[in-house]
C-alpha cells in the first residue's frame, strides 16, 4: 500500500514538475512588451490630437464680405460687459467706442489685468480676432471670461460693425493680392498683370500677321514694325 502511494505522489510531483517547465519556455518563447498604448488603431478613426484641423484662413479673407448688421447682433453677446456708444461707461469690460487701431488695454479708467497689458500692439483687425477668438489663449491669465467666438465669419462681422463704431480702419486686402505684388500693382493700375492674356486673344504666325492691312498688325507672330521699316527703306535705296 505504502509503495503504492509512493507511486502516485511520483507521479503527481513529476507532472507538476513538467508542467512548471512547460510553463517557463511557452513564456520565453511568446514573450511580448506591454504596449505603450493600449487598444487597437482602427483604421479611417483619428486618434485625438493627431492630424487636426486645416488650418484657419486669415480674417482678412472674410473681411470683405463682413456684414455689419450681422456684427450688431454678434455684439449683443458682449452687451452684458461692454458699452459701444460714445461716451459709455465702462462695465464689467471697457466701453468699445472707437477701439479699433487704439493700443491695447489703454482705455482710460478701466483696471486691466496684467496678462493684457503686457501684449502691446493695437487693436488691429488680425489682433481684435485673434482676441475674440480665445481670449484666454491670447492673453493667458485674462480676467476676460468670454469663451470667445470659433466662427471667423462672426468675428468679421462684429469687426467691421465696430470699426464703424467710432473708428474708421482700412480693410485690409485680400491675402491673395498681398501675396502676389505684381498682381496687386496691376490690379491698382487697372491693367492685366503678366501673362494674364484674354482667353480669345488671338496668336497669329508671322504669315498670318504679314496678309493683315498695313497699320493693324496684331499678334504674336507679327513681326516687328522697325524692321519692316528696314526692308522698306532698303528696297527703296
Amino acid at each position: 500500500m505504502d509503495d503504492r502511494m509512493n507511486t502516485i505522489a511520483g507521479w503527481v510531483l513529476g507532472a507538476g514538475i513538467v508542467a512548471l517547465g512547460a510553463s517557463i519556455v511557452t513564456g520565453e518563447i511568446f514573450h511580448a512588451e506591454r504596449p505603450e498604448k493600449m487598444g487597437y488603431p482602427i483604421e479611417g478613426v483619428e486618434v485625438e490630437g493627431e492630424g487636426g484641423a486645416e488650418a484657419e484662413q486669415p480674417i482678412a479673407m472674410f473681411l470683405a464680405g463682413a456684414n455689419p448688421g450681422k456684427g450688431e447682433g454678434v455684439f449683443k453677446k458682449c452687451g452684458a460687459c461692454h458699452t459701444i456708444n460714445p461716451g459709455g461707461a465702462n462695465g464689467l469690460g471697457p466701453n468699445l467706442h472707437g477701439i479699433m487701431g487704439q493700443p491695447v488695454a489703454s482705455r482710460p479708467g478701466f483696471a486691466y489685468s496684467d496678462a493684457l497689458k503686457s501684449k502691446g500692439g493695437t487693436w488691429d483687425w488680425e489682433t481684435m480676432s485673434q482676441w475674440l477668438k480665445s481670449p484666454k489663449s491670447f492673453a493667458p491669465g485674462t480676467k476676460m471670461t468670454f469663451a470667445g467666438l470659433s466662427k471667423p465669419e462672426d468675428r468679421a462681422n462684429l469687426l467691421v460693425y465696430m470699426n464703424a463704431q467710432g473708428s474708421n480702419l482700412p480693410l485690409p486686402p485680400p491675402p491673395a493680392a498681398a501675396g502676389d505684388p505684381a498682381r496687386a500693382a496691376a490690379e491698382a493700375a487697372d491693367q492685366p498683370a503678366a501673362g494674364d492674356m484674354g482667353e480669345n486673344e488671338p496668336v497669329l504666325t508671322e504669315q498670318q500677321a504679314a496678309k493683315q492691312p498695313e497699320g493693324r498688325v496684331m499678334g504674336e507672330g507679327a513681326p516687328a514694325t522697325a524692321g519692316r521699316e528696314g526692308q522698306a527703306k532698303t528696297k527703296s535705296e
